[in-house]
């Protein structure tokens, strides 16, 4: 080859490297690369370790948010260093430092959280007062709204950490994202799932996307890996995202699903301890040329009557 091979950065965890790893293939196919060809002549895998990856001991939201997970990335990719980055799409922050968009979305993974316990089939079952482990501020609140007895223990780690955190017994229960276990093999370990509907996971999970420089957005291995149900999908999601000023300090879900041109919609948003929980839901029959911008809309209207209506009690204030 004469042209330099894709650069592509990503978080050094054990799940980062095998999402991107797949993203690797997806983009060496986009470029030419044939069954059997050495994939880093096409595209290269560069690790780096975020800040989120460093601190392991506190909730997102005491250290910074979602954005530690991304910031020593996003920097090398506005630096030169690489070309594009990979990320779980729920991970990101609904706003992108200026000159960075996200260019692509391949098809998307199962986006339901699963539930793993060696005490319990459901979230329902668990016995009175049985500790959930998460950090997740979104999982918690919807596990209190259904079950207010639930003691929450703050679980961070990569997954295999939070595994074994459940095995030593630091908790009875632990939910993870469906899509993640299955990337890592680990699929089988499941008990159960929480309904979509009932608890819309967070905006864009079990979504890959690749994060380019602003200029680059529409280089044709770039347009090779968009899907473009995925994209439609998320697009909605993000937009609810944006409208409720989705972070660390707000428990939001989100879930679109496609169906042709017409786009289902459901959007919460809950109190912290999940007394509160306030929905909306809405459709959509999308035209083909705006079709992104109009599944933005409708996720900004559905997540911007959920702001409206639950105002500074969806904030975590502490």
């Amino acid at each position: 080859m004469s042209r330099q091979p894709i650069r592509i950065g990503a978080r050094g965890s054990k799940l980062s490297l095998a999402q991107s790893g797949l993203m690797q293939a997806r983009i060496a196919a986009a470029l030419g690369a044939d069954p059997g060809d050495d994939l880093d002549a096409f595209a290269r895998l560069i690790p780096i370790v975020t800040s989120g990856d460093r601190i392991q001991d506190r909730r997102l939201m005491e250290i910074g948010g979602k954005g530690l997970f991304t910031k020593e990335i996003e920097e090398a990719l506005l630096d030169g260093r690489i070309d594009c980055a990979i990320h779980s799409l729920k991970d990101m922050p609904a706003e992108l430092p200026p000159g960075l968009v996200l260019a692509a979305t391949p098809e998307r993974e199962d986006p339901r959280d699963a539930f793993i316990s060696p005490v319990a089939e459901r979230l329902e079952d668990l016995p009175k007062g049985a500790r959930l482990g998460t950090a997740s501020l979104r999982r918690q609140a919807q596990a209190l709204h259904v079950r207010p007895d639930l003691e929450i223990v703050m679980l961070r780690g990569n997954v295999d950490t939070r595994l074994a955190k459940l095995e030593r017994g630091e908790a009875d229960a632990i939910l993870l994202a469906q899509s993640g276990l299955n990337r890592l093999g680990l699929g089988h370990l499941t008990r159960s799932w929480l309904d979509p509907l009932a608890a819309p996971p967070a905006p864009g999970q079990g979504a890959l996307v690749i994060e380019t420089r602003a200029e680059d957005i529409d280089l044709p291995w770039l347009q090779a890996v968009r899907c473009q149900a995925t994209t439609l999908a998320v697009a909605a999601e993000r937009g609810a995202l944006y409208a409720l000023e989705g972070s660390c300090r707000t428990a939001v879900g989100a879930h679109a699903r496609l169906d042709g041109l017409d786009l289902t919609m459901i959007v919460e948003a809950l109190t912290p301890d999940g007394a509160q929980r306030f929905r909306r839901e809405g459709a959509i029959t999308l035209s083909s040329s705006d079709a992104a911008d109009e599944a933005r809309a409708l996720g900004l209207e559905l997540g911007g009557a959920v702001r409206a209506e639950g105002g500074s009690a969806l904030i975590l204030t502490d």
